[in-house]
């Protein structure tokens, strides 16, 4: 039986972050979707997703000749529900309050029409919009961090550092971790520091919070749960129960909050997002779907950046402002709340990133950590520039 994780029209909702990836691939808590998955099954899921994404995730599933088991990319799944899902028998599916969650199909990899309907009992989270992602990652962030230690040993947290705790939750620390004169509070929910991870002198974590692999926590900063830092990122100023997928940098001060940061972004010093608005009224944001604003329904809700937007100094961000991949920012006042992909410029006005220039930087970008910007991203985003630039 082949596990495939697949992408609904929900997948839409979640542009500009989802314009470069698989709703499997999104972080929250400590892991992807997809890790989780893999946590739970002890296999790898494949993904099945937009035809111009599908390259990057592969094809081996066309060729597999077992049953598939389909499970809906934006489940954040528990033990509970990874139980119902491998308990379904040929021909059925699983549903919450009309939800889709997950079907044993066959050979068809897509919802079926005439499936037998079960009903799932408990509670169960699907992300279904944007700020989700903030929203649900202390659930997610206290699952993860059980479902990673259980059975495993800290490393031991050097005596330089300050520990505030009452028992409840605890601080752990992977192989490689590096931090010193450091104050953790754990009071409200578990801190989990990753594979060489740094966390510099005089920063201050009040959990749950979760510091991805090789991440770096500049001197001095303040950070608030619920946050994850994903691998590879270096952030510092103050940040407040945001999500970085990983390998983006914020590394100076100014605030971000209730906010996600896709990867490969940079933030200018001094770059501030608001996360309420002055009137206390509920944030509004742009769907870039159904080309309107939509209620949040949230008092507090920041910035969403996609892959490779950046920022320059001092930029500042209004609340609910949702910037495209390969956004450049910058430049005094307030920016709009709606910045397209590829965009260039600021509150004065944008002009279009152009596309061989925008993939340069991005070499240099990647480059500086090691990686290629390989010619399957190229194509990717050479599909997003040609249906966004008109």
């Amino acid at each position: 039986m082949q596990i495939v994780l697949l992408d609904t029209d929900i997948h839409n909702h979640f542009l500009p972050l989802s314009y470069t990836r698989s709703l499997a691939e999104i972080r929250i808590g400590i892991l992807t979707i997809h890790e989780k998955w893999k946590h739970y099954t002890g296999k790898q899921a494949a993904i099945k997703t937009k035809n111009y994404l599908q390259k990057k995730y592969g094809y081996t599933f066309l060729n597999e000749q077992n049953d598939f088991l389909i499970i809906n990319s934006a489940l954040l799944p528990d033990q509970q529900i990874y139980v119902a899902v491998m308990n379904l028998t040929k021909g059925e599916s699983l549903y919450k309050n009309g939800n889709w969650l997950a079907s044993y199909t066959g050979n068809e990899l897509k919802i079926p029409d005439n499936d037998i309907k079960k009903e799932y009992p408990n509670e169960v989270n699907i992300l279904n919009n944007l700020w989700n992602i903030f929203q649900y990652n202390e659930t997610e962030l206290k699952k993860d961090y059980l479902l990673l230690t259980q059975n495993k040993k800290s490393q031991p947290l050097p005596q330089s550092n300050t520990l505030i705790t009452d028992g409840n939750y605890d601080v752990f620390l992977e192989e490689g971790v590096t931090i010193e004169a450091c104050i953790l509070n754990t009071k409200q929910g578990p801190i989990y520091l990753g594979k060489n991870s740094e966390i510099m002198e005089g920063s201050m974590l009040r959990g749950p919070i979760a510091i991805g692999d090789n991440a770096q926590i500049k001197m001095g900063t303040k950070m608030y749960g619920a946050t994850t830092i994903g691998p590879g990122c270096k952030v510092g100023g103050e940040i407040n129960n945001s999500v970085f997928f990983g390998n983006s940098n914020k590394a100076h001060d100014g605030f971000i909050g209730n906010s996600v940061i896709g990867e490969w972004c940079n933030l200018g010093a001094d770059t501030n997002n608001s996360n309420l608005k002055n009137n206390y009224s509920n944030v509004k944001i742009w769907n870039e779907h159904t080309l309107e604003y939509i209620d949040t329904n949230l008092q507090f809700c920041g910035a969403f950046l996609a892959d490779f937007a950046r920022t320059g100094i001092n930029t500042m961000l209004n609340t609910g402002t949702v910037a495209g991949v390969f956004a450049n920012i910058f430049g005094g006042d307030f920016p709009p709340k709606k910045i397209p992909s590829f965009a260039w410029g600021g509150a004065a006005g944008f002009e279009v990133f152009d596309f061989d220039k925008a993939c340069a930087l991005a070499e240099k970008v990647k480059a500086r950590r090691n990686q290629t910007f390989t010619d399957t991203e190229k194509e990717i985003y050479r599909y997003i520039f040609s249906a966004i630039v008109k």
